[in-house]
């Protein structure tokens, strides 16, 4: 149930409006993203980077309304892409296509992507593709299988809580993708996704192995769960697959002694680092995936 409340609050328009105002939520929001500007994404992107953690960059912010904009949050990216190189950054970029103009116009964020990932592959650099609700997903898909077959430095995101990922993966394998694979933090309904987190978890499982048996060229394994980390690394060891080869990824300012640890052991560690002033629903979705940060919530609430 309070899962559910999160993620209705996500939604509400008053409570996206109003609440941010509050210094209490601004507060608690300060531990899981580190400003409101690109530059503090990138100056933290320097400190995880001498931990040996690369980054990943997101702009928050979907469903724009208005051209330019789309354009706007292109040329963002685009300048973001060019500060990493100069500053010789371990960073990459995520986006979601409702923020490059898919509610207007496929064919503008099919073209807002390619551009992106055409300036990435130049730099050196890497784009993944987020995936939102499930009513987006035929549309994530096919952006990204026509991006992918021009340029291999794009990845996409797959949500283990939909019951048709198996199906979507299986589709994708072909392509040789990249894959970063979570477990889902949108409202769906009981018909579309599992209902019930053990559900979700062996899904994910099964998932993360149909992966690592593929060896596709990057499979990065979003999760905060230590018990589906040890699963997975067991799952690798058992295929004789390089702790260098294994990836995770997770968000900044969660289980932060987690990240370095795997860093250490020799896997390939990166943090998603979200930024913006659009961030009241994205943060509301992060509780709903991990309720325990409610206690964080509630005392800086209190002091």
């Amino acid at each position: 149930m309070m899962r559910s409340l999160l993620l209705w609050s996500s939604r509400n328009r008053w409570m996206n409006e109003r609440l941010p105002e509050y210094a209490f939520v601004r507060r608690a929001v300060s531990r899981f993203m580190p400003g409101e500007e690109a530059a503090s994404a990138l100056d933290e992107s320097v400190r995880l980077n001498d931990k040996r953690i690369f980054t990943v960059l997101t702009l928050l912010g979907e469903n724009v309304t208005a051209r330019e904009e789309a354009a706007e949050v292109c040329a963002h990216y685009h300048s973001v892409l060019g500060q990493v190189e100069e500053q010789g950054l371990n960073s990459e970029v995520s986006v979601k296509l409702t923020q490059l103009g898919l509610d207007l116009d496929p064919q503008i964020a099919r073209e807002a992507l390619s551009s992106l990932v055409s300036r990435a592959a130049e730099l050196g650099k890497f784009v993944w593709v987020d995936m939102e609700g499930s009513g987006y997903v035929d549309t994530t898909l096919q952006m990204f299988e026509h991006v992918r077959r021009a340029h291999a430095n794009v990845g996409v995101c797959l949500q283990a809580y939909l019951y048709r990922t198996r199906e979507d993966l299986a589709r994708l394998l072909p392509l040789s993708p990249a894959i970063r694979l979570v477990k889902g933090a949108y409202a769906e309904p009981a018909d579309r996704a599992y209902p019930k987190k053990k559900d979700v978890d062996e899904n994910y499982m099964e998932l993360a192995v149909v992966l690592l048996e593929a060896s596709v060229p990057r499979a990065a394994f979003a999760t905060h769960d230590a018990e589906i980390i040890r699963s997975v690394q067991a799952a690798a060891a058992e295929r004789r697959i390089e702790s260098s080869a294994l990836e995770f990824q997770m968000l900044y300012g969660i289980a932060r002694a987690k990240q370095e640890e795997l860093a250490h052991q020799g896997h390939r560690m990166g943090v998603l680092i979200s930024y913006g002033s659009a961030w009241f629903a994205w943060y509301m979705r992060r509780l709903a995936e991990r309720p325990a940060n409610l206690g964080f919530l509630m005392r800086s609430m209190f002091r």
